[in-house]
């Protein structure tokens, strides 16, 4: 019992110094159900919030050099680094309301009034947060990936990042565009590079009647192919689509590993395809029509050019 009141003794006499800058820190600001809030308490949480900031920031980045050893996918690290972000972030804020003194079975009554509120116009927000947990744990969309949104594929893009809210996805013109992340659960969506990260280009090209059909094709088979871009495996394939009004119908398919690659790839065969026809002497024809006109000259050419047309 002596070495305990030495102790206190001990603790007072290091406190005494700094007595006058806490006590204001002490005082009570405001109280929350029932308990006091003081300045030092408010420091206490942001202190709580910044390390809990700076943790998750560190286990992010050991996971990701981690995985990267095993080789895990990209999208996959990524997917988990999120969760874990969403779950070091509840802790801390659950530890910084604590620290405040609100208790966190009476937080029920507040939660009741955020349903109310997600009820009447927190909807949306909260459907893109479920969506986005849906898309990180599913994974039917992850970054990297090349995705077609909307009915008509108005948003062409990789995926860059999938955030509580939105996902950002680069179209091929480098414009970000938020997607909001129930979008890719209620419609349709196009992943290009789901099971596989290669993607098939085409290019179609007609020839005028009468030419040389094998030596088209074979044309076709070796622009493809000299293609720096183009895969070996499996190889360039061409087929005679129909017998157009105008021209015989051929397309050229080739894969390719970067889907945004894809435009300019299809541009630099279509330059070498016009080359090798003209060099070839494979005429591409124009649209042609023939009209045939069954009446209607005749009195049109009888008639007296000196008449006047009738009023």
């Amino acid at each position: 019992m002596i070495q305990t009141q030495e102790d206190e003794n001990i603790f007072t006499q290091i406190q005494a110094p700094f007595a006058p800058i806490m006590e204001p820190l002490s005082q009570p600001i405001f109280h929350v159900g029932g308990s006091p809030v003081t300045l030092m308490s408010v420091v206490m949480v942001i202190l709580i919030l910044i390390i809990t900031f700076v943790i998750s920031g560190l286990v992010r980045r050991v996971t990701k050099q981690a995985f990267k050893r095993r080789g895990v996918e990209e999208g996959v690290v990524y997917a988990v680094n999120r969760l874990i972000h969403y779950g070091i972030l509840a802790l801390g804020l659950f530890l910084a309301l604590d620290n405040i003194g609100i208790n966190l079975t009476g937080l029920a009554a507040f939660g009741a009034i955020i349903g109310v509120g997600i009820g009447f116009g927190l909807q949306n927000i909260a459907q893109n947060f479920v969506s986005g947990l849906i898309l990180l744990l599913e994974r039917p969309v992850k970054r990297g990936d090349f995705v077609l949104v909307g009915q008509d594929s108005e948003i062409r893009g990789t995926v860059q990042d999938i955030r509580a809210r939105a996902t950002v996805v680069t179209t091929l013109d480098n414009v970000d565009i938020l997607v909001p992340n129930s979008q890719f659960i209620n419609e349709q969506v196009v992943n290009q590079t789901y099971g596989d990260r290669r993607l098939r280009g085409q290019v179609r090209v007609g020839v005028a009647y009468g030419s040389d059909t094998e030596k088209v094709r074979d044309i076709l088979l070796r622009i493809a192919s000299e293609h720096p871009e183009v895969h070996e495996d499996p190889p360039p394939t061409v087929r005679f689509l129909d017998f157009g009004d105008s021209s015989l119908d051929f397309v050229v398919y080739f894969m390719i590993g970067n889907p945004r690659r894809v435009v300019p790839i299809e541009s630099d065969i279509r330059f070498s395809i016009d080359k090798a026809f003209r060099e070839a002497q494979v005429e591409i024809p124009f649209p042609q029509r023939d009209l045939h006109i069954r009446s209607g000259l005749e009195p049109v050419a009888r008639r007296d050019p000196n008449e006047l047309p009738a009023a």
